[in-house]
C-alpha cells in the first residue's frame, strides 16, 4: 500500500511538473521587438558635476529578445551629444579656467535586462513593470573646442596637456589617449504594454567609462614653465586650446585624473514586436 502510495505521489508531480511546464510554454513564446529611443543626454566630469546640465538630444535603434517574462536580451546602437561650456558659468574656478567642448558618441551595446514583475504584451494580467538593465558596450567619442576664429577643431590630436610631447610632467611624458573606450551601460525604467505588439518604454541610463578624457580634461595645465616656454612640439593653436584665457602655469591642475568620466541619457523607447509565429499560444 505504502508502494502504491509512493508511486502514486510520484505521478502526480510528473503530471504537474509537465503540466506547467507545458501551461508555461503555452502562455509565453520568446519573441523579437525592435524599438526606436529618443531622448536628451548629459555629461558628468571635469568640467560639470551637475545631473542634466546642458542636455543634447539623443537618439538609438534598439533590438530586444524576450526570452520570458522577467529577462531581456538587448542589443542596442545609440548616437549621443555630450558638451559642457565654462566660459559662461558663474562659478570663479570654472570660468577662471575658461574651457569647454562638444562631442559626438557613437556607442554600441549589449544588456540583460530584468522585468520585476511579470510582462507580458497582449497578457490582461502582465501590462506594465519598472525594470533595470547593466551590460558592456564599446564607444567613440571625439571631444572638439571652438577655437578663436570661431572654428571647431578636434583636441585629441593637438595634445592639448601635452601629450606625445617629449616634456617631463611629474617624471613622466604624456600618451595621446584613445578615442575608442569601454563603458558599462547601467540604468532603469518602466515598460508599458500598448497591446500585443506596441510597447512605451521610459528609462534613465548612465554609463561608467574608463576614460577621464570625454572632455579633454584630465591632469594638469603643460605651462608655460618657469622660463616662459611651453613645450617646443606643441602647435599655436594646440597652446591656445590647452589654456584659452593664459591664466595657468605648468603643473597646475587642470583637471581630476583620478575621476573618471560618465555620461548619462533619459529618454522613451518606441518599440514594436516582430510578426513572430504565435500560433495556438492561448492566454
Amino acid at each position: 500500500m505504502k508502494r502504491l502510495n509512493y508511486k502514486i505521489i510520484v505521478l502526480i508531480l510528473f503530471v504537474a511538473f509537465t503540466f506547467s511546464f507545458d501551461s508555461k510554454a503555452q502562455q509565453f513564446k520568446p519573441n523579437t521587438e525592435v524599438g526606436i529611443l529618443l531622448g536628451t543626454s548629459y555629461y558628468l566630469g571635469d568640467l560639470n558635476t551637475t545631473h542634466f546640465y546642458q542636455p543634447l538630444p539623443a537618439a538609438g535603434l534598439i533590438i530586444r529578445k524576450n526570452i520570458d517574462r522577467r529577462f531581456v536580451y538587448k542589443a542596442e546602437v545609440t548616437f549621443i551629444n555630450l558638451k559642457s561650456d565654462e566660459r559662461k558659468s558663474e562659478d570663479t574656478i570654472a570660468k577662471y579656467r575658461g574651457l569647454h567642448f562638444r562631442s559626438p558618441v557613437y556607442e554600441l551595446s549589449g544588456q540583460l535586462e530584468f522585468n520585476f514583475l511579470e510582462y507580458q504584451p497582449g497578457n490582461p494580467l502582465y501590462t506594465w513593470t519598472p525594470f533595470i538593465y547593466a551590460g558592456v558596450s564599446l564607444f567613440h567619442h571625439n571631444p572638439q573646442a571652438e577655437n578663436k576664429n570661431g572654428e571647431w577643431v578636434n583636441l585629441q590630436e593637438l595634445g592639448t596637456e601635452g601629450q606625445e610631447t617629449t616634456t617631463s610632467f611629474n617624471g613622466d611624458t604624456r600618451k595621446r589617449y584613445s578615442l575608442i573606450q569601454f563603458a558599462i551601460p547601467m540604468g532603469g525604467g518602466v515598460k508599458i504594454a500598448v497591446n500585443e505588439s506596441f510597447n512605451i518604454i521610459l528609462e534613465y541610463g548612465a554609463r561608467k567609462t574608463f576614460t577621464d578624457y570625454l572632455d579633454d580634461v584630465s591632469t594638469t595645465f603643460v605651462g608655460p614653465n618657469l622660463s616662459g616656454d611651453y613645450p617646443s612640439e606643441m602647435s599655436q593653436e594646440a597652446i591656445e586650446m590647452s589654456d584659452p584665457l593664459g591664466t595657468h602655469k605648468k603643473d597646475q591642475l587642470r583637471g581630476d585624473s583620478d575621476k573618471k568620466d560618465w555620461y548619462s541619457f533619459i529618454g522613451i523607447t518606441l518599440s514594436f514586436k516582430l510578426n513572430n509565429n504565435t500560433e495556438g499560444c492561448d492566454y
